[in-house]
């Protein structure tokens, strides 16, 4: 079977439709089927709905996606009360231990990134992925600082990298490549992102894994999860009614 590929990080400038459509007329170049992009909690249904129509228009899916960056762990259990029935991937940017451990465990969550501005910033560890392992969420690799940085900034980067995909592997918790592009040229073919995983050490078969199999499945799963007649994994609404037996 075709592999599907899928980007779980397009910065579109929604402010900007015209750059908007370049940008998805070039993932569709590219070979993606399905892009989800970053929005604003308080994006408004019709915003929504033109997006999907300009994807169809050049002949790809779009998946919503808000990125929560909560501050502590009572913050994001608001966040996510407030806006996991709105969109379809739920990504936390984990910047404290606490926060990382209760988005690691949620079932709510999809993707876990962790920001790399220095080692004690850190916080993907053993603990985390066990956690992550048993609920439901990714590990989220974006590319574009990999594209942007170098020197040391880049060696650093790739070790930070390495050790992360290694503890998620040892895990079993599925890894996510993204592209964060907010410009056309930050965008590459989804087996060109396979091929730089292999940078911190992941197989190309993960590495394609990683912009095709998992990703889809989150939003696959999500997507389930959202219709009208979902009660629980397994169970679904057949029909409502008074005569119901």
């Amino acid at each position: 079977m075709k592999r599907k590929f899928v980007d779980l990080n397009l910065q579109l400038p929604i402010h900007d439709l015209d750059k908007t459509r370049k940008m998805l007329e070039k993932a569709h170049e590219l070979g993606y089927d399905l892009v989800a992009a970053n929005l604003s909690p308080d994006t408004d249904d019709g915003t929504i709905t033109y997006i999907k129509k300009l994807c169809a228009s050049v002949g790809i899916d779009f998946a919503t996606r808000v990125e929560l960056i909560p501050k502590t762990r009572h913050e994001l259990l608001g966040h996510l009360r407030r806006l996991r029935r709105k969109f379809e991937v739920v990504s936390v940017t984990c910047v404290s231990k606490v926060v990382a451990r209760q988005a690691a465990k949620d079932r709510r969550v999809d993707l876990l990134f962790f920001p790399r501005l220095d080692s004690r910033k850190r916080f993907f560890d053993s603990q985390e992925a066990e956690l992550a392992s048993n609920a439901l969420a990714s590990l989220e690799i974006r590319i574009k600082p990999l594209l942007l940085s170098n020197g040391v900034q880049r060696t650093r980067l790739l070790s930070y990298l390495r050790k992360e995909a290694v503890v998620a592997l040892n895990y079993g918790v599925p890894i996510v490549i993204s592209s964060e592009a907010s410009e056309t040229w930050h965008m590459r073919k989804p087996r060109e992102l396979a091929v730089l995983a292999t940078l911190f050490d992941l197989d190309f078969p993960t590495g394609l894994d990683a912009v095709s199999k998992f990703p889809l499945s989150t939003v696959k799963r999500n997507r389930e999860k959202l219709k009208s007649n979902f009660i629980a994994p397994g169970i679904r609404l057949v029909k409502r009614g008074k005569n119901c037996h």
